[in-house]
């Protein structure tokens, strides 16, 4: 393990670490540690407090991802389809990672985790903000024995397992936009980014990122550009990262399962538990397009069902919004 990795770990705690102590247990010399300290602050945005004869310590303490802990939340069958977990402090992008190395095996997840994204990416190629520590970015690899025009309903599939995970930890009121944003008082809570390669006839892979806000402190999500929302807001203070990533993990890998064997039908009436529009005036954008008429749900493809001018259309993609009436 990297010293500023050591380092980070015995600061977690929130509590004040002497300079020679954290110099003993890392192994390197007292000016080292100022300098390893003065690097995480840089790269990562961490905010550490210096005070003369007390030491270092984080502003906030860290609850600080593990992969052999998170994976106690595996059941046994999603256990023995991991194939790989990686587990990062930063790197550009979860997916980005997994897009490198998809797997060769049909039935076997990889799995990405990462305390922080420098690049992290949303649906429509918007940014996904991370601050270190204070959310989840995972992505998972399956590989699938399908055509690549049969992972359509994929995204929605995801959509599913996570608001079912959430529900799992004791989550309760979230629902789902379509496609697969998880919203709670129309706040976003959780993001899902599909990306599918392959041949057209089969075997394709799909890496099924996941950005979820744990805890954000308010000065690092500043630069988030819509009403958010996290699970410590909504109540579940008591619940470990490790947990909820290791429930959200295990979700999708059911989720892959079951995909894999019976396509998108077993999950119209799980994404439906959660849906959050039907009924309502809704606008719906692709590209510079732009149409607008009243939800009516979804159809066993996954397809967004609109009700407008020109009776009722389907449509496969696209940026959906609600119409408030005035």
């Amino acid at each position: 393990m990297r010293t500023r990795d050591l380092l980070l770990r015995e600061l977690a705690d929130g509590r004040f670490h002497s300079g020679q102590d954290l110099a003993t247990v890392i192994g390197v010399s007292r000016a080292a540690v100022w300098k390893q300290v003065r690097g995480l602050e840089n790269e990562f945005g961490l905010t550490i407090h210096a005070v003369r004869r007390r030491g270092y310590r984080l502003a906030a303490p860290l609850d600080l991802l593990a992969p052999e802990r998170l994976a106690a939340e595996l059941r046994p069958a999603s256990r023995a389809s991991l194939e790989v977990l990686h587990f990062y402090f930063s790197v550009p992008s979860t997916n980005l990672c997994a897009m490198e190395d998809l797997p060769t095996e049909s039935g076997k997840a990889r799995v990405w985790l990462a305390e922080h994204q420098a690049a992290g990416r949303g649906r429509r190629g918007r940014r996904w903000v991370s601050p270190f520590g204070q959310s989840i970015c995972l992505s998972l690899a399956w590989r699938f024995d399908l055509p690549m025009a049969e992972l359509a309903g994929l995204s929605l599939a995801a959509g599913a397992a996570v608001a079912e995970g959430l529900a799992r930890l004791g989550m309760e009121g979230h629902v789902l936009k379509w496609p697969n944003d998880v919203l709670l008082d129309d706040k976003k809570l959780s993001g899902i980014l599909v990306e599918v390669t392959g041949e057209t006839e089969g075997p394709a892979s799909a890496v099924i990122g996941v950005g979820a806000n744990v805890r954000l402190l308010e000065p690092e999500a500043t630069d988030i550009d819509q009403p958010w929302t996290d699970l410590h807001r909504a109540g579940l203070m008591m619940v470990s990262r490790n947990q909820i990533a290791g429930v959200l993990i295990d979700g999708l890998i059911e989720a892959c399962q079951s995909f894999a064997s019976d396509g998108f039908a077993p999950f119209v009436s799980r994404w439906q538990r959660y849906d959050r529009l039907f009924g309502e005036r809704v606008r719906l954008t692709r590209g510079d397009q732009a149409s607008e008429g009243v939800y009516l749900g979804i159809t066993p493809r996954g397809t967004l069902l609109l009700e407008g001018e020109r009776g009722c259309t389907e449509h496969s993609a696209g940026e959906v919004s609600l119409r408030r009436v005035k």
